[in-house]
């Protein structure tokens, strides 16, 4: 089994919709048993929080429910229990490595380098502009799970 940390500063807009968009094209691709996600932050300051209102709009517009997602931080120890720590930005990666120690075994990415593009996450926090984020998280995700899973197709039915 795959596991996944999808990881942004407050794990309030960016990483969940990553986490939440993930576990629906898995579903979508009949590979949901072969993977387990999660999402964190790199900071404290939004721990204990829902997910942000701007996020649960456009994933409920899409069908997605994150209901009962509160904000973590992540640990050094996340490095271990996951396979792929995969960042928003520069600086959550610079953050991620800081916290785990370095990336020995080549565990951390940038989301938007899976599809050869290297921008950052639209950070709907600064723009307002959820919409953005969205085809941004679709658009790594996507890459990504067509990296894990080459040979599973893009969605069943």
């Amino acid at each position: 089994m795959k596991k996944i940390l999808f990881i942004c500063l407050g794990n309030i807009c960016r990483s969940p919709m990553a986490e939440f968009v993930c576990k629906d094209m898995l579903k979508k691709r009949g590979l949901e048993d072969l993977c387990y996600v999660e999402s964190a932050a790199t900071s404290y300051e939004e721990q204990g929080n829902p997910v942000h209102p701007g996020t649960r709009r456009v994933l409920s517009e899409n069908g997605i429910s994150c209901k009962g997602k509160t904000a973590r931080r992540m640990t050094a120890q996340d490095y271990q229990r996951f396979d792929c720590l995969i960042g928003m930005d520069g600086g959550n990666i610079r953050s991620i490595r800081s916290i785990c120690g370095g990336d020995p075994e080549g565990k951390i990415v940038k989301l938007l380098e899976l599809c050869g593009d290297a921008s950052d996450v639209a950070d709907p926090w600064y723009t307002g502009d959820f919409d953005a984020t969205w085809r941004d998280v679709n658009r790594g995700v996507s890459a990504l799970l067509d990296k894990l899973f080459p040979h599973t197709g893009k969605q069943k039915g």
